[in-house]
């Protein structure tokens, strides 16, 4: 025994030992295993715990991997496909379903007739496209210029999918409708259309659109478009017209020649204009009595300068302002923008209300100003106005700027009838003898001038389109299928009254007779063929009140901008 250890029994351990001890073998107790096993090995032994673990854990592991999928497909789709969306907005739209039925009737003809022209494989690549499954219909009615109407029906790609082949290329066509979301003006519901081709393949696009583009052009070619107001856009009004020659509307000496080089004029000196910071715009107002040519010239003159024509109604039901100004700023392309009688808008605005309070348009006359040429009017923009009533025209509506030329329309003269006697007589009277004698007639009348210039003393008048409308009413009476051979030559002019023609033809014998004809100048011409023809001039009607001496005459402020010659 070591004297200098502790005190106690020998080989019993102290108590900070047996604290020690004890809390080690507490501590040994708890990582024991308990009944059959530990913790760890009964949950893993339990066949529910392991299964519901497992199918938690594939669970987990295949919405990753579908997640994961998902990314890469969206990565790949970027980075392989291109997209091109058109909505129903866009004016492509109509032009790449109208290509579309086109391309496809054409590929399908190619189809049949692909084995004996190209090889195996090419022929059986072009049966094996799919073709258009769903389709719709569009019904269209056009007018004949002698008034049939010719109903045609053209079937397009319906809403769905659709696969086309163009180029090598194949494209994936989705025309997707969405029936809840619809258009408050025109109640169509909402439709877009989605091209997906190869990104190497992305340059048939351009291809695609501007032969779409070609299709709609030689669809339109050789017409005008007539555009209207609808809403808070133009709609195309009806189908596209046959252009008017120019030469078909008579006015005056050089009235016509000087408008259309003015007008050309302008369109071709844009740099000019936007080099010295002066507004873009033309303005133009015809006046004169009705019947003087004024709508019909603005048809033609846009049939010459392949433009087309947007008509704006200022009386307009719901037309405001802001919606004036936003129309005016929005005008398509190559469109002239024509205000007929722009007089009526304004007269008589208090009085014009309709049973239910509504007080139709509310189109101000500040606001009609400064959408010719306030701040915020549109550029690169021709505008013609047109009225009966001139006097009515307030001065800040026609100053320069706002109306750059005036041109007065008014009674027919002696050129015009004479034009208008050798466009339609002009094959028969080749001599001019009885065009002569149907001016001079006219003179006696009072009706136009005398080869000098002079008016008769108690002069009337009468226009263009009542000349016209005669013309046509007694034109067929100087075709060759309806004179007699035998008809005697005579050139007796009756007396002339200013009444309604009223011509019989007694379809048994082949003669004509009339009553109350007021200008008739009845006698034949023997043609090449040796047939008689029977000239006669047409009827009009005179009017009561007189020609006035500035009769047509065309006016251009000498304030309004000088442009460089060009």
């Amino acid at each position: 025994m070591d004297p200098n250890g502790p005190s106690g029994t020998p080989g019993l351990p102290s108590p900070g030992e047996l604290i020690a001890q004890q809390r080690k073998d507490a501590i040994q107790a708890a990582g024991q295993p308990t009944g059959e096993g530990g913790l760890f090995a009964q949950l893993t032994s339990n066949p529910f715990f392991t299964a519901g673990f497992g199918l938690a854990g594939l669970g987990a592991g295949l919405s990753f991997a579908q997640k994961g999928i998902r990314h890469g497909a969206a990565l790949l789709r970027r980075r392989m496909l291109v997209d091109v969306e058109i909505s129903i907005k866009d004016d492509s739209y109509p032009w790449f379903l109208h290509w579309m039925t086109l391309y496809q009737q054409s590929q399908l003809n190619n189809a049949r007739s692909a084995a004996s022209r190209s090889g195996f494989m090419e022929s059986l690549l072009q049966r094996l496209t799919p073709g258009m499954r769903h389709l719709s219909i569009q019904t269209q009615k056009i007018e004949h210029s002698n008034g049939a109407i010719h109903t045609h029906f053209a079937l397009v790609p319906g809403p769905g999918r659709h696969v086309l082949r163009y180029k090598n290329a194949f494209i994936f066509v989705n025309r997707m409708r969405e029936s809840k979301s619809q258009d408050l003006h025109t109640g169509r519901p909402w439709e877009t259309i989605t091209l997906t081709t190869l990104y190497s393949h992305r340059h048939v696009f351009e291809d695609l659109f501007m032969e779409a583009h070609a299709y709609a052009q030689k669809s339109h070619e050789g017409k005008t478009s007539i555009y209207n107001s609808w809403g808070a856009e133009w709609k195309l009004f009806g189908q596209p017209r046959r252009k008017r020659p120019l030469d078909s509307v008579i006015l005056d000496q050089g009235v016509k020649e000087r408008i259309v080089d003015d007008v050309k004029d302008f369109i071709a000196s844009g740099k000019w204009y936007h080099d010295r910071g002066i507004p873009y715009r033309r303005g133009y107002l015809f006046y004169g009595p009705p019947g003087t040519g004024k709508s019909s010239f603005i048809q033609a003159l846009a049939g010459e300068l392949d433009y087309d024509i947007a008509i704006l109604n200022l009386s307009e039901r719901g037309l405001t302002d802001d919606r004036l100004n936003h129309l005016l700023t929005i005008v398509p392309n190559r469109t002239l923008v024509l205000l007929e009688d722009v007089d009526a808008a304004f007269s008589n605005r208090r009085m014009q209300t309709d049973a239910d309070g509504y007080r139709g348009a509310n189109v101000t006359f500040s606001g009609l100003l400064n959408a010719l040429d306030g701040v915020a009017s549109a550029e690169e923009r021709i505008i013609f106005l047109t009225t009966n009533h001139v006097e009515r025209l307030d001065e800040a509506l026609v100053r320069p700027g706002r109306v750059d030329m005036t041109v007065r329309l008014g009674e027919v003269t002696r050129y015009q009838v004479g034009c208008l006697w050798d466009r339609f007589y002009g094959d028969l009277d080749t001599s001019g003898t009885y065009r002569q004698r149907f001016l001079d007639r006219l003179h006696e009348l009072g009706l136009i001038e005398d080869e000098n210039g002079q008016m008769p003393e108690q002069a009337k008048s009468t226009s263009a389109a009542a000349l016209q409308g005669s013309f046509q009413t007694n034109y067929d009476l100087c075709t060759a299928d309806q004179m007699p051979r035998s008809w005697k030559l005579t050139t007796r002019i009756p007396a002339l009254t200013i009444v309604r023609n009223s011509i019989l033809q007694n379809s048994t014998r082949g003669r004509v007779t009339q009553t109350h004809d007021p200008i008739s100048l009845g006698v034949t011409n023997r043609t090449n063929e040796g047939l008689s023809l029977l000239k006669r001039s047409a009827a009009m009607e005179g009017q009561a009140t007189l020609a006035q001496p500035d009769a047509h005459t065309v006016h251009q402020p000498e304030s309004a901008v000088k442009r460089r010659p060009q």
